[in-house]
């Protein structure tokens, strides 16, 4: 299993992996800009270079907190420790960008999703009324970083983009 940023070569397996979720579903050139001038990161699992997870993670400039935006493996690779791999990095490459928490938000019905989140290590801090395409609402869940994860003013050590 390799964890790695994503890059242009991963597009294609980046939109088959959307096709997974119901509804709210990441274009091919949305992947294409955050992946080339997002404020982003993709990380993906690479498994003898077949794509079977990712995580997409979202930065705002000066902001405190990053974005959990997207959290995908395959059915067939799932309970095998790849979410919780790709999490990680999403929590530390938060940390390195001086982030103080990684937040989401989850279908509250998605019990076995919220219930992965929730170990973790995310609270329940809200509801957003109607957040989804099909009007459901969503549970918005943050999780703290540790300081020894926060990189404060110092420079990246994350892997580049290629």
């Amino acid at each position: 299993m390799n964890i790695r940023i994503a890059n242009s070569n991963d597009l294609g397996a980046l939109t088959q992996l959307e096709q997974y979720f119901p509804s709210d579903r990441i274009s091919r050139s949305s992947f294409r800009h955050l992946i080339h001038k997002g404020h982003a990161d993709i990380w993906v699992c690479d498994i003898a270079g077949d794509l079977v997870g990712n995580a997409v993670v979202l930065y705002r400039r000066g902001a405190p907190s990053a974005r959990l935006y997207s959290l995908v493996v395959r059915p067939d690779y799932q309970r095998q420790g790849i979410a919780r791999s790709l999490m990680a990095a999403a929590a530390a490459a938060a940390g390195e960008h001086g982030c103080r928490e990684l937040q989401l938000e989850v279908r509250p019905d998605n019990n076995l999703v919220v219930g992965f989140y929730r170990k973790a290590g995310f609270q329940a801090i809200g509801k957003i009324e109607r957040f989804y395409d099909d009007g459901a609402d969503a549970l918005k869940m943050r999780k703290p970083l540790a300081p020894a994860m926060q990189n404060l003013g110092g420079r990246s050590r994350r892997p580049r983009r290629t």
